[in-house]
């Protein structure tokens, strides 16, 4: 069953998800269905996170952590790199007009290092320009891999036992937490992915410990609003017991 505008109200406003995570998968076999480019896909793909992350904000849904480019991508031919890149650049200094008049907070999540100095510096200015926001935060899983955030984690605690700032016997699952990417920030709710795939693919496994999975064999770009509202429905229709009975 699908939601439209006119029964959004089936979802319970008051049951949300807190944090929603999203693989968004299927890009490329869009744009080959088509005869068209990987690129083209892309493009596509792009303009669908838009409208879900304008959708989720409406909705009231306080964090969204979307999976744009994982440590593992760098594998894929590099004119796709590049174009992916150059994507993410336009994508962020657009976002700083579009995303940002809908009240929305963007930040980037995952190692900064391997990427351009381009993207590095505007990464800064549009979390910078929308840390203010009080809407939705939206966190954009760019070079993340999810082993490489609890290896850093694993190794910055490392650190501050060698240096007499912590104890061994003092380390628990929240000091391990406030050492990652999203530090400060509620575990994830639900997880969405598309395309039909089910996997985690190194995607937040801290966070996604609990999580709800959703899964559509909708390909990215052809995920609406509407199937988002049909994931958070499932998910209020589910029982959460946290390993309780």
């Amino acid at each position: 069953m699908f939601f439209n505008k006119k029964n959004k109200n089936e979802i319970d406003l008051t049951r949300l998800p807190q944090h929603i995570g999203v693989i968004m998968d299927g890009n490329g076999r869009w744009a080959r269905r088509r005869g068209l480019p990987r690129s083209a896909g892309h493009s596509a793909g792009a303009d669908a996170l838009k409208k879900i992350i304008t959708e989720a904000n409406n909705l009231g849904v306080k964090y969204i952590t979307v999976y744009a480019f994982s440590t593992e991508n760098w594998k894929r031919p590099k004119e796709e790199v590049d174009y992916l890149m150059s994507l993410l650049l336009d994508y962020l200094r657009n976002a700083e007009k579009t995303l940002a008049g809908e009240n929305v907070v963007i930040r980037a999540i995952g190692s900064r290092k391997e990427l351009s100095q381009e993207i590095r510096d505007q990464i800064i200015k549009t979390e910078e320009f929308t840390k203010n926001n009080t809407g939705i935060v939206m966190n954009i899983a760019l070079n993340y891999g999810a082993r490489e955030e609890i290896t850093n984690a694993v190794r910055e605690i490392c650190e501050d036992v060698k240096n007499g700032k912590t104890d061994i016997d003092s380390i628990t699952d929240k000091m391990v937490e406030n050492h990652l990417y999203t530090k400060g920030q509620p575990d994830v709710d639900l997880l969405i992915r598309t395309s039909g795939e089910q996997r985690l693919s190194n995607f937040m496994l801290w966070q996604v410990s609990y999580a709800e999975m959703w899964f559509t064999n909708k390909l990215w770009p052809d995920f609406k609003p509407k199937h988002l509202r049909q994931a958070i429905y499932d998910f209020q229709n589910r029982g959460r017991r946290f390993g309780g009975v």
